[in-house]
């Protein structure tokens, strides 16, 4: 949907109509930084981070709520994704992303009313197998998201399983 064709300010009694998951870029690995939740983006995941924020800007997607996981690659993808997006939100920690089930996102997102768009920030295979469960139903049946990659998921009413549309898949 056109960003233009979207309410500015939902209101509270609205839900939720777009998912963007976006899985954190190419980080280091853990023998180089030790700590698994410490872990920095390489020189490659800065580059990825950047181009999906700027593929976000340039298909007019702008969320209303920016939830991120904990974990250092995660933050540091938000960061530089939400630097090509004017007027983007601040992000929310959320500690229950890293290293969440399919299940454990949907708890998370539910608790998101008001929020016309969110962009959720996180890791495999909890976000691949997000998207499997909101669009196919079933989430044994990822295909996969590479580091960086984008997933913009139209909600035809209530956050459930099956109930979600991919509108775009991108990845660097």
């Amino acid at each position: 949907m056109p960003a233009a064709a979207r309410p500015a300010n939902p209101s509270p009694e609205s839900s939720m109509h777009e998912l963007i998951l976006l899985r954190h870029a190419e980080a280091v690995p853990i023998e180089t930084a030790g700590d698994d939740r410490q872990r920095p983006l390489s020189a490659r995941g800065e580059q990825e981070a950047q181009a999906a924020g700027l593929w976000l800007a340039n298909h007019g997607l702008r969320p209303d709520r920016v939830l991120c996981s904990p974990a250092r690659r995660a933050g540091e993808t938000t960061r530089l994704a939400l630097a090509a997006i004017d007027g983007a939100p601040v992000p929310q920690m959320a500690d229950e992303i890293y290293d969440a089930s399919p299940g454990e996102l949907l708890a998370l997102l539910d608790q998101q009313a008001g929020a016309g768009t969110v962009l959720l920030v996180g890791h495999n295979p909890g976000i691949e197998r997000l998207v499997a469960l909101l669009v196919e139903g079933r989430s044994d049946e990822f295909r996969g998201m590479p580091p960086g990659a984008l997933a913009v998921l139209h909600l035809g009413g209530t956050l459930e399983p099956g109930n979600a549309r991919l509108d775009a898949f991108w990845s660097p």
